[in-house]
């Protein structure tokens, strides 16, 4: 078998492996997204008074609305989890072994972001099934049509954690960088209330929520659901995607990321 398949098919299922002995993440992964659509949800609509329209103006319940941000938020937290591996997997000296492969680092890193992008899918279609089950349905066509926005998002989010990875040197130092990264991306964004409403409250804010990576996730996803194509957003979450793998790449380099985090 060509030795680059089998590098990646061999990470991939390491990934694989890895997300079923952890079962508590599979239950996190689910929790939090469940409690804010059934808990938060009524408290966010009557504190705000909205009235949402989809993509095809069509008026529809604020459940409905943020589904596609807390899908969102399972391929984020997801992305970050699956960082938080290679941090520890550096620190144990695995991915010192795994990095010293012939194999290009871009090649490694992609296959990296393959697996994680996988484990997010199958979090987010379980996720969809549970909101389902609450009685929060989207249009049959598009659980299929979201499938290539999810797995371009994961990639996009899953290489956000990977450039953040290589600048962390101790474990410990993780949760704190990724409060800081997921908060800040996830509340500032179109994933729990619309882009017009934050305008009313301040121009500066819904600036900084319009050209926030994670908004345009959120709409790419969320047009997708409806068999939709928001053309503006696939082109920012592309864009984000490269700069991301790209940075990730550069900071596990030999000559910056890796000895500088062994220092």
């Amino acid at each position: 078998m060509n030795p680059y398949l089998t590098a990646m098919q061999a990470i991939i299922w390491r990934e694989g492996l890895r997300f079923v002995h952890q079962r508590e993440r599979f239950v996190a992964a689910l929790v939090r997204p469940l409690v804010w659509l059934v808990v938060f949800a009524a408290g966010f609509r009557a504190a705000l008074g909205l009235s949402i329209t989809p993509p095809y103006q069509t008026y529809i319940s604020y459940e409905i609305y943020i589904i596609p941000g807390l899908c969102g938020m399972v391929i984020l937290f997801n992305g970050m989890q699956s960082s938080l591996s290679l941090v520890y997997d550096r620190e144990m000296g695995s991915m010192r072994l795994l990095l010293t492969s012939p194999l290009p680092r871009w090649w490694l890193l992609i296959s990296k972001l393959l697996g994680s992008s996988a484990i997010s899918l199958v979090q987010v279609y379980v996720f969809l099934a549970l909101a389902a089950a609450f009685g929060v349905t989207m249009p049959p066509l598009g659980y299929v049509a979201v499938f290539p926005a999810l797995m371009l998002v994961g990639l996009m989010l899953g290489g956000l954690g990977l450039f953040l990875s290589s600048l962390i040197r101790q474990l410990e130092n993780f949760a704190g960088v990724m409060n800081f990264v997921i908060f800040p991306m996830f509340f500032l964004s179109s994933a729990l209330y619309p882009l017009w409403k934050m305008a009313e409250s301040s121009q500066v804010l819904f600036e900084i929520c319009s050209y926030n990576p994670f908004t345009q996730a959120v709409e790419l996803i969320r047009f997708a659901l409806y068999g939709e194509f928001n053309a503006i957003a696939f082109g920012w979450v592309v864009l984000a995607t490269l700069v991301f793998v790209v940075l990730a790449a550069w900071g596990y380099d030999p000559s910056r990321g890796i000895k500088q985090n062994s220092n």
